[in-house]
């Protein structure tokens, strides 16, 4: 089969692979396409931590596609379009239990990274959201913009940070209430505390992943709030004003998942939310094929402007 295999930071070889062999409680699926993740770009970059080359496929893990193969008895079928967990997707081929496969209705066509998606949902019910709640939303990419979607279906007035005047636009357009440049931390701070009255967040949600944003996440958070940490904190360690956070009594939520069976509770919430057509993701993708993954890794650090997601089409 033909994959991607990262063989040094910054450098994809496409090439050939054996086709794996499922065991018993996996399926074998033909990879219709893999979302890249925020989480991916560290290994892409490169970091002392990480051994090349890596596996083929990696680091894939928001694959879509369609079953060809049931080792063992299953309601999986041959020919069933499926969303999946697993970490070698950026491949023709892959292999994943049938426990993390969740069904795609027949209605359900194009890019669907599930795992992606399910991320979000998750975030969101970590999050608590309340109607009549003010939420603001730190980072306005493809997480950032369906939480603040979720967060307005939820009932809760919302506010969408960010850098980029696309991703602003874009937020705005799934809901956000409010659309604040981050340039100025203390400018943020500012608005915020004008447009709150003084009291500041009920919730916050970061989603960057970086130093600054999480230091503004808990400037934004009222007594009492809760401060959800959705971004891939994964170059170094953090500083955290731990006397602000601990004057106000904030709720500190980590909302990264390690269950698979809490990933997949996310991913059938998200196969529901996308076709009942609460949730329309498809303007968010930028399509590559696996010739050019590693401009599509290239797009998710730079993040050029009408860019929010990348998927990689085998």
């Amino acid at each position: 089969m033909l994959c991607a295999r990262l063989m040094q930071p910054r450098r994809f070889e496409v090439t050939r692979a054996p086709r794996p062999e499922p065991g018993p409680g996996e399926v074998l699926i033909s990879v219709e396409g893999c979302g890249v993740c925020g989480s991916s770009v560290p290994p892409w970059e490169g970091r002392p931590w990480f051994h090349y080359p890596l596996p083929p496929g990696s680091p894939g893990h928001e694959g879509w596609g369609a079953i060809v193969q049931v080792v063992g008895e299953s309601e999986l079928r041959p020919g069933d379009r499926v969303a999946f967990l697993s970490g070698r997707s950026l491949a023709e081929y892959d292999v994943a239990s049938t426990r993390s496969v969740v069904r795609l209705p027949p209605a359900l066509r194009g890019p669907f990274p599930g795992e992606a998606i399910g991320c979000a949902v998750n975030v969101v019910r970590r999050s608590d959201l309340r109607p009549g709640q003010t939420v603001a939303v730190i980072g306005a990419g493809f997480l950032g913009t369906i939480v603040v979607r979720l967060a307005k279906q939820a009932g809760a007035r919302v506010i969408a940070i960010g850098r980029r005047p696309f991703a602003l636009s874009l937020a705005r357009r799934f809901g956000a209430d409010e659309a604040l440049p981050l340039d100025d931390p203390r400018l943020v701070i500012e608005a915020v505390e004008a447009l709150t009255g003084g009291a500041f967040c009920d919730r916050v949600i970061e989603a960057v992943g970086a130093q600054g944003p999480l230091e503004l996440a808990g400037e934004l958070t009222r007594e009492r709030g809760r401060l959800v940490i959705a971004g891939y904190h994964q170059d170094g360690p953090r500083q955290v004003n731990l006397q602000l956070w601990n004057w106000r009594g904030l709720d500190v939520i980590n909302a990264h998942e390690r269950d698979p069976a809490v990933y997949v509770e996310g991913m059938r919430a998200a196969v529901e939310l996308v076709a009942s057509g609460r949730l329309e993701l498809g303007s968010l993708y930028t399509a590559f094929s696996l010739d050019e993954v590693g401009a599509a890794f290239a797009a998710m650090q730079a993040r050029p402007d009408g860019f929010s997601k990348a998927v990689v089409l085998p």
